[in-house]
């Protein structure tokens, strides 16, 4: 465990001089180039450079690197990142103006804030693959042993172990033996009743315990022997104990209880903070869009007679119907309000075809985020004889209208998107849109709308 944490703040402190550099080249080439710092004299730009410093130093404190984390988000990063990036610039400002530094310095370190995100934004691209690539040749790893049989601890195992880019290493499990793809160690009962002799078992830097509760003597022996030999212990409710209900954690002094988790977007900050986006987004977009316009029109009306846009009934929030807007893709055909797009769709005509595959499709739907009717990010909404028969074949499909649809969602990013032909790939989009709802975050808007814009240049096999 000592390597492994030794190593992770390599990495770290490595992340942090590096930022230090990028900084400091940044403000000499604003010395030299900028107009605004022209006239300033040898001991002002001192000043400058102490204070930017160690501002920096303190927002890498507050707000540092955390690439070198096994389980975190591209979206988790860029939040960083910015968080350091404001929280750098405010404390410059400030602590200019206490050693009152005459000159003008608010546009000068908001120009200077840009570069150096920016430039952070492709350093920490960098450096994740960096810190993969490193995992991926058996560097910077961290090992784990499971105990129990309970088939959690394969989820456990999927989510941790499969993806070799987290660094870690699987031991294997003591238990009864499974048909798994991880090695069996022993019994439950062989590791239980040699807890007190630790060369004859195998653990690593993690241990996860899946068994049952009821078998609280067992659990807190090994939580014992765990902080007893530095291991870091987690226990893994059994499946069978699940309630299948999204609860938190709470403390009622010291009595442990748990919670419904609240939607986010039922708070009227966070509320507000969603449709401002959405505002700022949509004019954007269709800033973006107007200039197509002619040019998917006639591309539209030369293989395609008929209308430019397509509009259908759908349902949106608290299950209220909405016309939502298209560009058309199809030739005008009478199954449009209830037959679903699928690959090789006669209905398509090519540059149909095309815009379905990069999106381009989905862009007057802005619109409809201007009218307040969808947002930039939720839930996709279904056209209305789809909303009623999966209603009725899926616990919970209704939820997901409790917030705005969306013109992208999560669901749609992790793989759930295009032609839903068996009943098992709406139930996958239902757990991840309500899964949206539950962790709403600005950032995680954010990382959406970043992996949907990457389809307009690698398109989604799924799309269609």
């Amino acid at each position: 465990m000592g390597n492994n944490n030794r190593s992770n703040g390599l990495i770290k402190w490595m992340v942090v001089l590096i930022d230090i550099i990028v900084l400091n080249v940044i403000l000499v080439q604003f010395v030299h180039r900028s107009p605004l710092m022209s006239t300033w004299m040898a001991d002002r730009i001192e000043v400058f450079f102490l204070v930017c410093n160690l501002a920096l130093l303190a927002s890498e404190y507050r707000f540092g690197t955390i690439i070198h984390k096994r389980m975190v988000s591209a979206g988790d990063v860029l939040r960083r990142v910015t968080e350091m990036i404001v929280c750098q610039t405010g404390l410059s400002y400030l602590l200019l103006k206490v050693v009152d530094l005459k000159a003008p310095v608010g546009w000068l370190l908001l120009t200077i804030a840009v570069t150096f995100f920016l430039t952070l934004v492709v350093l920490r691209l960098i450096e994740r693959l960096a810190v993969k690539r490193y995992r991926l040749m058996g560097r910077n790893t961290r090992t784990m042993t499971f105990v129990g049989s309970d088939p959690e601890l394969q989820n456990i195992y999927k989510r941790l172990v499969a993806n070799p880019t987290t660094g870690y290493r699987l031991l294997g499990y003591y238990g009864e033996p499974q048909n798994w793809q991880f090695e069996w160690l022993n019994s439950l009962d062989y590791f239980v009743d040699n807890l007190d002799h630790p060369e004859k078992l195998t653990f690593g830097d993690e241990m996860y315990v899946c068994i049952s509760r009821r078998e609280r003597d067992k659990v807190r022996r090994i939580a014992n022997f765990c902080d007893q030999h530095m291991i870091m212990f987690y226990y893994v409710p059994v499946s069978i104990e699940t309630m299948g209900v999204r609860l938190k954690r709470e403390l009622i002094d010291d009595i442990e209880v748990f919670s419904r988790y609240q939607n986010p977007l039922l708070n009227p900050t966070n509320k507000f903070l969603k449709r401002a986006f959405d505002i700022v987004v949509a004019i954007l977009a269709i800033l973006v869009m107007l200039p197509l316009l002619p040019i998917i029109a006639v591309a539209i009306r030369i293989q395609s007679p008929g209308p430019i846009f397509f509009k259908q009934l759908r349902t949106g929030l608290d299950g209220k119907f909405f016309e939502m807007y298209k560009f058309r893709s199809m030739h005008v055909n009478d199954d449009a309000d209830r037959v679903q797009a699928t690959r090789d769709d006669p209905r398509k005509f090519p540059f149909g075809n095309f815009m379905r595959k990069s999106n381009i499709d989905e862009l007057p739907q802005f619109w409809n985020v201007l009218k307040g009717e969808m947002s930039v990010v939720g839930p996709r909404p279904h056209m209305l004889a789809h909303t009623d028969m999966y209603s009725q074949l899926i616990d919970k499909f209704m939820v997901r209208h409790f917030v705005k649809p969306g013109v992208t969602g999560w669901a749609q990013v992790t793989g759930f998107r295009g032609e839903t032909h068996e009943l098992w790939q709406m139930e996958g989009r239902v757990k991840r849109d309500i899964w949206y709802m539950e962790n709403w975050s600005i950032w995680l808007d954010i990382r959406i709308i970043w992996l949907t814009f990457k389809t307009f240049f690698v398109h989604d096999k799924n799309a269609f």
